[in-house]
């Protein structure tokens, strides 16, 4: 479903992704792991095309993302073919990103109306059965900043399945919650997986990488050091770098 091949990325003279390839398989879950300035934010990214990438492909479901093959050479895609691919790749953000202006419900509805030029009324109906399937089936009327910072992740997953994506990216989704809130938004994504969504999921919950995950990918200064099911890379990992990051956060 998401193949990442020899992609490379630098901001200026710093070079955050050295070469990192990434395979996932539809209906997987693979957790991203890694210490901070490792580029695991940055490999989500590209996957959407929110960075660019200096080297490599991406496809997504067998389709080249951000560009266009002809004649040997790639082509940029405009910005109205990308959003189009960006519909099949849900994002989740670290801060929500909610419209603070729009209620719950609209905060739904606002993609597949404008992006996928679904009926109004057809779109609510769905984002009211999303509600519900966060276990907020009572907050439509709510407005974001009437909600808990659980309840608006929870939204905001919901958000991004209205779309119906082939591939969700989590990037860091519990990281702004305060400690109480996370198993909530966990419990969710846990419940995706279990339904077989195509998910890959940056964070540093290591028990539910444990519990949840197909593969984990452990990064670090750019590269991908180690992959493998959870059992190899987080109770007997072969490399020294992802034993010493593992050493700090068990």
């Amino acid at each position: 479903m998401v193949d990442v091949r020899g992609v490379h990325k630098s901001f200026g003279t710093l070079e955050v992704l050295r070469g990192v390839d990434l395979r996932v398989r539809a209906g997987e879950v693979t957790v991203v792991i890694g210490p901070s300035g490792s580029g695991k934010s940055t490999l989500l990214r590209t996957i959407n095309h929110l960075e660019k990438v200096d080297r490599g492909l991406i496809h997504v479901d067998g389709e080249l993302i951000g560009y266009r093959s002809a004649r040997g050479k790639l082509y940029e895609l405009g910005e109205a073919e990308v959003l189009k691919q960006r519909t099949h790749i849900g994002f989740v953000f670290q801060n929500f990103n909610l419209f603070p202006h729009l209620t719950v419900l609209e905060n739904l509805v606002e993609a597949p109306v404008g992006a996928l030029r679904r009926p109004r009324e057809r779109a609510r109906e769905s984002a009211r059965r999303l509600l519900e399937r966060v276990g907020l089936a009572d907050k439509g009327d709510a407005y974001p900043r009437q909600l808990s910072g659980g309840q608006q992740q929870r939204v905001a997953i919901a958000r991004a399945l209205a779309l119906e994506p082939k591939v969700l990216l989590f990037d860091e989704p519990t990281s702004a919650l305060d400690p109480e809130l996370v198993g909530e938004v966990l419990d969710v994504i846990t419940d995706l997986a279990a339904a077989g969504t195509t998910m890959i999921v940056v964070t540093h919950e290591i028990g539910f990488a444990r519990e949840v995950a197909d593969t984990v990918v452990f990064m670090d200064g750019g590269v991908v050091v180690e992959q493998g099911p959870p059992s190899a890379v987080l109770d007997a990992p072969r490399q020294e770098r992802t034993r010493a990051f593992l050493s700090k956060v068990l």
